[in-house]
């Protein structure tokens, strides 16, 4: 019966959001506002209907209810209880119920935070939010419910993929989604926005939050991902511009660009139109990625594989959405804009700047992406496009961003302030040789003498910003001003993070037995024991390795090779050393002989920088959101 519940809570759902939204229409068709005046009531009951279909759900992956297909598919009985849970959203057909009881629940918390808001704004926010709603819950309903049975229960699940095994599964997915759905938000504000007609500070102030808080949970959700795949895929990496990957980033570039001409539109009533566009493709662009991982038409290691037609209905869903939203905006150009002065070096033209940055930097992005689906449906043949070419257009990019970024302190509306430009020479210089010391340092410890100019450069830049956007003055502590200085130093230290690992790790595969000793930079690796393990739902073979920095004992690292019966997969489980900064990566391979196995170790060196970076900017955009909360109340 947990099954039908759910099953249940999904087709009411579905109803009262079509219900809300011909009532909106009818609303606006009749100039009759009254029409809309329910809508608060009846989003507030679609969030609890979705908890209540998710939930059930989740009951049936934790209780082993093997009658319900998807349950089957995705659980087995020996799966530790919290990846039963997170199985929930593990396949196709469970993330996207995740993906719509997300949306519910932005929806929901709009309503609870929106009182301040003007009544019809919200109303017709809530009207489009649930014509998105609508489109999704009839996806599941009609091409991919989680709910079908399947008669005779079978005894055993097939288990939840090793790969998803693990605690990234839990936070990576559903913070991403958050991130993609939160974008929905910020997309119903500003159709319901043009609607009326009008884009003034007062919208672009109720919008700036909202667009925030999406952003740090899309931040969170990339950096997590790329945590997950650098420790559990067991290639070293963390980032391998991936189709998938490439889909998070996307929403991202855009949505990064969002917030700066939020910014402009409620300080100086100006950048309408870009704020409008940027918030619609930045939404169109989540629904495309949530199109690229399920489609199956690009290969990641990363996507769902499933139906071509499923994916098909999803690329329906991305025209439709993005047809109402452009064709609304070209119907509601005519908006009325601030008629505002500025100069050539002036916080606006910095922010304009960075909004084209963005954006080409989106179009790169989506034509490296899906030029090679395009090249080979056109029957040109097959071309792969990978990180050379993201790399090479990135380089020219990212220095660019970041030279406007180390000004971001001096910059006021209309103009500069040129009597502090002194002292940002002098940093320059100072950030120039630091970074010259930091690549001497990493040079003498992995042992080479080869001169590298472009981490030199980039670390320059970095450290510059670092440097200048440290609050030393009472008034850079409060709250949205150090939020912005947070969240420019979190960047910054991102790249340091991606400019050492990248140019001075250092790696090598070698054999080893018992008591073998090798050398890999400045530390030296020692076999020590061999263990056998038994896990909950695999089995395992494990060792011990001593490392050394010199002489002197940093860690001992335990490498696994897991054996997963029912899935008859086999998974390496790598070794971490933490060194500072640095990490210490050991990969378990083949075996080769009595206890003799292929290892691959790796120097990753600053590679924490990345992680710690990108905490910096979530709680960045946190301090921005409550620094907008406390402004209100």
């Amino acid at each position: 019966m947990v099954a039908e519940f759910g099953y249940f809570c999904l087709i009411a759902l579905t109803f009262i959001a079509g219900l809300q939204f011909l009532f909106s229409l009818w609303g606006e068709i009749r100039k009759q506002p009254q029409w809309l005046s329910a809508n608060r009531i009846l989003s507030l009951v679609q969030s609890l209907l979705s908890l209540g279909s998710f939930g059930a759900l989740a009951y049936g992956f934790i209780n082993d209810d093997f009658t319900m297909s998807y349950v089957a598919q995705h659980s087995n009985s020996q799966l530790p209880t919290f990846f039963k849970f997170a199985a929930t959203w593990g396949g196709h057909e469970g993330s996207m119920l995740f993906w719509l009881t997300a949306l519910a629940l932005w929806t929901g918390v709009f309503c609870i935070f929106s009182g301040k808001t003007d009544r019809l704004f919200t109303h017709r926010t809530l009207a489009f939010l649930s014509l998105v709603i609508l489109g999704f819950s009839l996806f599941i309903l009609l091409a991919s419910s989680p709910f079908e049975r399947v008669f005779p229960p079978q005894p055993e699940g097939r288990d939840l993929n090793p790969m998803l095994q693990d605690i990234g599964l839990i936070f990576h997915p559903p913070l991403l989604y958050l991130g993609y759905v939160g974008f929905a938000v910020t997309f119903a504000m500003t159709m319901a926005m043009l609607l009326g007609g009008v884009f003034d500070y007062a919208i672009a102030r109720w919008m700036r939050p909202w667009a925030m808080i999406a952003w740090g949970f899309l931040t969170a959700g990339i950096v997590l991902g790329a945590w997950w795949a650098y420790y559990e895929l067991g290639w070293g990496g963390w980032w391998f511009w991936d189709p998938v990957e490439n889909a998070s980033l996307m929403p991202w570039l855009l949505g990064t660009a969002l917030i700066h001409s939020l910014v402009v539109s409620e300080q100086r009533g100006i950048f309408s139109y870009w704020t409008i566009l940027l918030a619609i493709f930045a939404f169109a662009l989540s629904l495309l990625g949530t199109f690229i991982v399920r489609s199956g038409v690009l290969t990641s290691v990363h996507a769902f594989a499933v139906d071509a037609e499923r994916g098909f209905a999803l690329l329906i869903l991305f025209f439709a959405l993005s047809f109402v939203a452009l064709s609304l905006f070209a119907l509601k150009v005519n908006l009325w804009q601030g008629n505002v002065r500025f100069g050539l070096f002036s916080k606006e033209t910095a922010f304009l700047f960075l909004n084209g940055l963005f954006t080409l930097a989106t179009v790169v992005v989506v034509l490296g992406t899906f030029y090679p689906m395009v090249f080979s449906a056109m029957g040109w043949g097959s071309i792969s496009i990978g990180a050379p070419y993201f790399n090479s257009v990135f380089t020219p990019l990212v220095l660019l961003l970041l030279s406007i970024m180390g000004f971001a302190t001096l910059l006021r509306w209309k103009n500069i302030n040129t009597r502090k430009l002194w002292k940002q020479g002098i940093i320059g210089a100072v950030a120039i040789g630091l970074s010259l010391l930091l690549s001497y340092v990493m040079q003498s410890r992995v042992h080479t003498h080869s001169f590298q100019l472009l981490p030199i450069v980039f670390n320059s830049f970095a450290i510059w910003i670092i440097l200048t956007h440290l609050p030393y003055q009472q008034f850079m502590w409060q709250i949205r001003p150090l939020a912005m200085r947070l969240a420019h130093i979190g960047f910054a230290v991102c790249v340091i993070g991606a400019m050492m690992n990248s140019y001075y790790g250092d790696e090598m595969g070698v054999r080893m037995k018992p008591q073998d000793r090798t050398e890999l930079a400045s530390f030296y690796f020692e076999y020590a024991s061999h263990y056998h393990d038994i896990g909950q739902n695999y089995t395992a073979e494990s060792v011990a390795i001593h490392i050394y920095d010199g002489e002197r004992y940093l860690d001992t690292v335990y490498p696994e090779r897991r054996y997963y019966d029912v899935r008859t997969m086999t998974m390496a489980e790598v070794g971490l050393a933490h060194y500072g900064l640095d990490d210490i990566y050991v990969v378990m391979g083949d075996k080769l002989g009595h206890k003799e196995y292929a290892f691959r170790l790796h120097y990753k060196p600053y590679v924490r920088a990345l992680w710690l970076g990108g905490v910096l900017m979530v709680i960045a955009s946190l301090l921005s959101v409550l620094g907008y909360w406390r402004k209100r109340i």
